[in-house]
């Protein structure tokens, strides 16, 4: 996921929407963080992230990356004052929503005919079956929605947006595997593998599913 994301934003002046994952700050100045990876490679970066884990005034993550403090939703016209917005970057980030569908045709409105890519989990994972029989679930506590292939074709549709590819990502257990070490690590990693080896023999399963649109 992290790396096609990045490689899409390459060169690109690019619109980093909800990047700084707060609840993850353990994979900051890693390779498993994905505004670092798109700021490595894109001309410039522009995030935006309500988190008030941000300084008021942003946080400036690269000689041509920063991250304003401010609503992803109805982002603030100066963020973008004088910047020619190629690519919208929304990672993980509309199962947080209240209302997906107005974030994207609002969207669409701000910046028509930009690339947007965004990922998200989806509802049908093999990883949330595993859970599920011992009464738990692989969700966020932030997560408001779930979608599936079918409810992100449905919701691209309704936005209106003019094409889009919907495609799967696989399971990843970075978070366990970064705070664990011996043996919980070499467990983690071996239901990371396990998870994959099914991922691949059945899509519909895929921990997430990455949208590649035109606004």
């Amino acid at each position: 996921r992290l790396a096609f994301i990045a490689e899409r934003c390459c060169d690109k002046v690019v619109l980093d929407l909800g990047c700084l994952d707060e609840t993850a700050l353990i994979k900051r100045d890693s390779a498993h963080w994905l505004h670092g990876r798109i700021a490595q490679v894109a001309r410039q970066v522009v995030g935006v992230d309500a988190s008030d884990q941000l300084p008021p005034k942003g946080l400036i993550t690269g000689p041509n990356a920063r991250i304003h403090r401010g609503d992803a939703t109805n982002i603030n016209p100066v963020f973008l004052d004088g910047v020619a917005i190629d690519m919208v970057v929304a990672g993980e980030f509309i199962e947080h929503l209240d209302n997906p569908l107005h974030f994207l045709t609002t969207l669409r409105e701000v910046l028509p005919g930009r690339e947007l890519i965004l990922s998200t989990p989806n509802g049908l994972c093999f990883g949330n079956t595993l859970m599920g029989m011992i009464r738990r679930e692989v969700q966020h506590r932030d997560h408001l929605a779930n979608f599936t292939f079918k409810t992100l074709n449905t919701l691209c549709e309704r936005a209106g947006l003019q094409e889009w590819e919907i495609r799967p990502y696989q399971f990843y257990a970075t978070e366990m595997i970064l705070r664990t070490s011996g043996l919980q690590r070499t467990l983690a990693m071996s239901v990371q593998a396990l998870i994959r080896v099914v991922e691949r023999l059945f899509p519909l399963l895929s921990f997430g599913y990455i949208v590649v649109a035109r606004l």
